[in-house]
């Protein structure tokens, strides 16, 4: 599989940011769907899906595995904003802000993701998102090789860190 590509930001008035992935993975859409949707899927790769009601208006409370570089794990609330099975996910919670996985088939066993994020927050919570998110899809693609994350606690922020350093020399 390919690396993973950067993301990019932009920043509007207020400083509401948007980070945007595109994601061109090798398998398809069904099974990226339950990686992304379902509370068997998430923790795979990102958090524990506690609370996940497959609808619009639906209940949503994440529990990331991981822990932050300060050892606190993230929790947070929010609701379903959009669902069409099989091609859009999005999930608004309150840390976090609003976060979109749109699926899309490339050929028949190959999807495009394309993963959007919308928050406030300052120049480095920007910064700390595109290198997290970034590291969570690099765990993704794994997870959809056959290679979950079983152990959440081996994580370090080893990773999260060089990829930090990346974006911050990013133009």
């Amino acid at each position: 599989m390919d690396a993973i590509p950067h993301g990019t930001s932009e920043t509007r008035d207020g400083g509401l940011h948007l980070l945007r992935y595109e994601l061109h993975l090798p398998h398809p859409v069904v099974r990226i769907w339950a990686a992304v949707a379902t509370p068997e899927g998430l923790p795979t790769w990102l958090a524990a899906a506690d609370v996940l009601e497959p609808r619009v208006g639906g209940a949503v409370a994440l529990r990331w595995l991981n822990t932050n570089v300060e050892g606190q794990h993230t929790i947070t609330q929010g609701t379903v904003t959009a669902w069409d099975p099989e091609r859009v996910a999005e999930y608004t919670v309150a840390v976090l802000g609003r976060i979109r996985f749109h699926l899309e088939p490339s050929g028949e066993d190959a999807t495009t993701v394309r993963f959007t994020h919308e928050f406030r927050g300052t120049d480095e919570l920007r910064l700390d998102c595109l290198a997290g998110w970034h590291q969570h899809f690099e765990l993704l693609a794994d997870a959809l090789d056959g290679r979950p994350v079983t152990d959440w606690s081996t994580w370090t922020a080893d990773r999260w860190r060089e990829l930090r350093d990346e974006y911050v020399s990013r133009p």
